[in-house]
């Protein structure tokens, strides 16, 4: 009888279950010089009772390795090795095979011995080079791991599954000068003769995935901590640049014992190195013992770095530690259950952040990013569900996404809510203590959940992993008494563009948490039908109620007209909460994009804002801003009365908040200030003042960019913005200028993220050949593109005709990189239109050129494009057309 799990492994593409390793013993010596590795490789493999008598080939995953020799030997036999007679690349599967002149033993162990190369390519996956330069200024190489999904077969040849877990012993031939490191502590390390190489030999890995595996070759200087448990914690740093890894050192150390304390089980391994790569793809790599970070998600330069930064450091590294748990020590069977890894790291990271920093207010940050993110993402018809099939592993790549990263978490956020931290807690230590070293479906979460809670997780969960969108709640029905309300509530499935797909019956298992002037109503009740009735007490005969409060579950609310009149003093008097009032505008957006609600109500709505002096709530604000200036663009008049309009809620919150620093300003006001300076230079540039206030403080900048009070690095990147949208050529040299005399990556990042700002057009293209020109790092050369493609109408219009012109340029510098470059560049250079015709154009062009790989973020980026022109016709259809409108707002 067939289960669960075998229905969803049907199909899937699989290397022979009948040969599988145990053990790998791989030596590798890499050539920095030739740009090339020379690998040994011994595996110990376990043959079945059923494999076929007439076998002869052994088959594992190999991509761009050449082949030497191979052969193997029985454990416990005096018999001669066995030689390969052929060994056959197939290059379209990734797959080795070799072929042996008699067959394999079956219900063995066999050793198998395998001689080859590999070359260090430049594309950031597999074992592959970056280049930086030393404290002399000299241009080095250094060489690094990335695997995940399938690019451990770059460096060995393997079962590149993730279910295929064994031991991993990792030698390191390197020049004597260099540092290598690899998973585990080192065992013992030699000289070789002739004294220019040495020989390193790591401790063993516990049992492992491929994808976990790996090492790094190069100069590095270090800072070091022992956590309060006694685990050994290093962050390598290029040198010269020791002192920028101890805030994420601090962080580290911090959040091991949190999560220790957290799961029940220590931290695994005898060691953690986290290194700083300077060329990479990703954000963060979670390799077991030997993590890997792009240089600005790891270094922070402690007298530059911006709050933002710091921020974006310890979730990053909050986020790769929960996977030595949750991903590392208990592993997703199949890349369809990527989201076990993502989705739990992603509310994990808001977790021990909060812990670390509680004053951040991480969770109701998390509001305002994942969980919008991921709604955005999800309203698509283009989306797709948490739990995804994929047959070929190839298919992986298209969901590493914000589904399966921010919906995932908003997911286990949610369950938690639900559950309770104490049921919730007990369960997720249980399953690691039952799957540790092992692998897991979805449905053993579950099962851990229902164990420790009592309540049937399995069937409330499947609505939300297992079918793609979420439910729209609308009160359709409402009684209001002096201590009561009884609302009628019901649920259909929301699309971004408000439409209905024919024969649709999808329901969600909904729990409905609402909050009053009293606080969060303890009583919960469980939506499950397309229609429900809640009795909500009340504490006055005027009281209000939110539902959906603490946004607690990824859905929409439609709230009835009483309900949003009654809120709308407790927005003014900040009684309900930051998150519930980002909440109503945010929704209100989506709300009025769809055609659930009128476009009026939403610009009435954001005016009742005026006093708004929350960062998470001016999050929400400045969302839903930026969206209706991208949408009106296409409508002069509208966007020049919308401008109008968003320039007035901007200043009021210059007035508030200001420009310079005060010294009782905590975590979230200068983060706010951030967002204020970022919305002048969007809506407010023009202003006089503003631009005065920008130009004054960028000149002292260029006397002296190290000065961090005039012009903070939480503000940089929107006064240069200023300063180029108001200048010309002078200008614009001048901010370029700053990328090359920078020596923080992060302060690099300032001039990629805002040259093409300018509203000259020629800077504009400037800016765009610039990015492709070799200056910029591959990993970063997306950002110039979006600085152009983001800026205004012209400047998308300039980035899309670029993109087309240079398609086959961009395409090969990213050659068989990391899918997620290309997805970046279409995004920025094609994703800032909100016309029919220009998604009709965007979808012509890639028809006929088509990226297979990126494919998804195509699709969604066209179906935004088509729901932002029926948006902009919503709007034109609305009160928004008329003058006497905005003016009636004043």
């Amino acid at each position: 009888m067939s289960t669960d799990k075998d229905k969803k492994a049907e199909g899937r593409v699989l290397l022979p279950s009948t040969i599988v390793p145990t053990r790998y013993d791989i030596k590798l010596t890499p050539d920095l010089e030739a740009f090339t590795f020379k690998g040994k490789i011994s595996i110990e493999l376990e043959t079945s009772a059923d494999l076929d008598g007439d076998c002869k080939e052994i088959v594992m995953h190999a991509k761009e390795l050449c082949f030497i020799s191979a052969s193997y030997f029985v454990s416990g036999n005096d018999s001669p090795a066995v030689e390969a007679q052929e060994i056959r690349d197939n290059k379209k599967a990734t797959t080795v095979t070799f072929v042996f002149p008699d067959s394999i033993p079956a219900s063995s162990t066999i050793i198998m011995s395998i001689s080859y190369m590999g070359f260090l390519n430049n594309q950031m996956a597999g074992f592959y080079r970056s280049s930086y330069t030393n404290i002399h200024g000299e241009k080095k190489i250094m060489a690094s791991t990335q695997f995940e999904s399938l690019d451990a077969r770059r460096a060995f040849p393997c079962w590149d599954e993730p279910g295929r877990k064994a031991i991993f012993g990792v030698t390191l031939v390197v020049p004597v000068e260099l540092t290598a490191f690899s998973n585990m502590p080192e065992k013992c390390s030699k000289t070789l003769e002739g004294g220019k190489l040495r020989e390193t030999l790591y401790l063993d890995s516990p049992k492992m995935s491929t994808y976990l595996v790996a090492f790094c070759v190069g100069e590095f200087d270090y800072v070091q901590a022992q956590t309060e448990h006694g685990v050994l914690v290093k962050v390598y740093t290029p040198p010269g640049k020791s002192q920028s890894g101890q805030f994420a050192l601090d962080c580290a150390t911090k959040a091991l014992d949190c999560y220790d304390d957290f799961f029940g089980i220590g931290y695994p391994l005898p060691k953690l190195d986290m290194v700083a790569i300077p060329e990479f793809a990703m954000g963060a790599m979670e390799n077991w013992g030997l993590v890997t970070y792009r240089e600005v998600d790891l270094l922070i330069d402690p007298t530059k770095a911006s709050s933002s930064q710091k921020q974006r450091v310890c979730t990053v590294v909050t986020h790769e530690l929960a996977h030595q748990w949750f991903g590392n020590l208990v592993t997703m069977a199949w890349w369809d259950d990527l989201w076990l890894n993502e989705g739990f790291a992603s509310w994990a990271e808001n977790w021990a952040a909060d812990k670390i920093f509680p004053e951040w207010t991480m969770w109701d940050q998390f509001t305002t990013g994942h969980l919008s993110y991921a709604m955005k993402l999800d309203s698509l018809k283009s989306s797709h569900p948490i739990q995804v099939p994929i047959r070929h592993a190839e298919e992986v790549e298209e969901v590493f996404d914000g589904i399966s990263y921010c919906k995932g978490g908003s997911v286990v956020r949610m369950i938690r809510a639900v559950l309770g931290m104490k049921a919730f807690q007990t369960g997720l230590g249980n399953y690691m203590k039952k799957f540790a070293y092992g692998n897991t479906e979805t449905v053993d979460l579950w099962g851990a959940w229902e164990e420790s809670s009592g309540m049937p997780v399995k069937e409330m969960m499947a609505s939300w992993t297992e079918q793609m969108g979420f439910p729209l709640v609308k009160v359709i029905g409402e009684t209001w008494e002096s201590d009561k309300v009884i609302l009628e509530l019901e649920q259909s499935w929301f699309l971004s563009d408000g439409s209905s797909v024919d024969g649709d019956d999808k329901k969600w298992c909904i729990p409905i948490l609402s909050c009053t002037e009293a606080g969060t109503q303890k009583d919960m009740i469980f939506m499950r039908e397309k229609t429900a009735k809640v009795e909500i007490p009340l504490s006055s005969e005027k009281g209000w109620v939110k539902l959906n409060a603490g946004q607690e579950v990824p859905m929409r609310v439609l709230p009835s007209s009483t309900m949003v009149e009654r809120l709308s003093e407790a927005i003014k008097n900040k009684t309900l909460p930051v998150c519930d009032r980002a909440a109503l505008v945010t929704d209100g957006y989506a709300l009025v994009k769809s055609g659930h609600m009128k476009p009026e109500d939403l610009i009435k709505l954001l005016a009742s804002y005026t006093n708004e002096d929350a960062y998470i709530v001016w999050q929400g604000l400045a969302d839903v801003l930026s969206g209706l200036d991208t949408v009106t663009q296409d409508d002069e008049d509208m966007n020049c009365n919308f401008r109008k309009f968003a320039r007035d809620l901007v200043i009021a919150l210059q007035h508030r908040v200001g420009w310079e620093k005060q010294a009782e300003d905590g975590h979230l006001t200068v983060l706010l200030r951030s967002i204020m300076t970022g919305l002048l230079s969007k809506f407010c540039y023009e202003d006089e003042s503003v631009a005065n206030e920008a130009k004054t403080r960028f000149t002292k900048f260029q006397e002296d960019p190290s000065d961090m009070q005039n012009l903070p690095s939480d503000m940089r990147s929107s006064v240069f913005k200023i300063v180029l949208k108001n200048g010309g050529k002078k200008e614009w040299d001048e901010v370029k200028s700053y990328f090359s005399t920078a020596t923080d990556q992060a302060e690099k990042k300032f001039v990629l993220g805002t040259l093409g700002a300018s509203n000259d057009a020629k800077m504009k293209v400037q800016t765009l050949q610039w990015s492709i020109s070799g200056e910029v790092k591959l990993q970063d050369f997306f950002y110039p593109m979006g600085s152009v493609g983001h800026s205004s109408r012209a400047g998308a219009e300039i980035s899309w005709q670029f993109f087309r012109d240079n398609f086959v340029t961009i395409k090969d510098m990213i050659g068989k990189g990391s899918a997620s470059l290309m997805d970046a560049c279409i995004i920025n250079c094609a994703g800032g239109f909100c016309s029919g015709e220009k998604a009709d154009e965007i979808d012509a062009f890639f028809k006929a050129n088509p990226l297979p790989s990126n494919a998804r973020k195509i699709a969604q980026c066209v179906e935004g494009m088509r729901t932002n022109a029926k948006f902009l016709d919503k709007l034109q259809d609305s009160d928004l057309s008329s003058t006497e409108f905005w003016v009636s707002l004043l």
